[in-house]
């Protein structure tokens, strides 16, 4: 420690958060990004599929493409009658799965 440096856990003289709590915020950001992307696919897909979107139109194929990929680990999980129904719970339990683990972790990120 030079006589610049703060004390552990306190700020900079210039009011800055040390380096390592930017990074982790930094790092809390993209994750917390990255997992509501997903989610907001898979949500995508679910609004599109129940509106009956045409699946032969290129940007309906491409989330559908992406909610299968983001999805595949769940893929009939749920294997209801109802088409509707099976799709909301197959694309919307990995969203929420999704969501639960990227903000817990950024979450905990964050506070480190």
């Amino acid at each position: 420690m030079n006589g610049t440096d703060p004390a552990p856990g306190y700020r900079t003289y210039d009011g800055r958060p040390p380096r390592r709590d930017r990074t982790a915020r930094e790092a809390a950001l993209m994750i917390c990004t990255i997992a509501d992307i997903a989610a907001g696919f898979l949500a995508l897909w679910i609004v599109l599929h129940l509106l009956d979107a045409n699946q032969a139109n290129a940007f309906v194929d491409f989330v559908r493409g992406t909610a299968d990929w983001l999805s595949g680990w769940a893929q009939d999980i749920f294997t209801m009658d109802t088409e509707a129904l099976r799709v909301t719970l197959n694309y919307g339990l990995p969203a929420v799965v999704y969501l639960l683990i990227g903000h817990g972790t950024a979450a905990r990120l964050h506070r480190a």
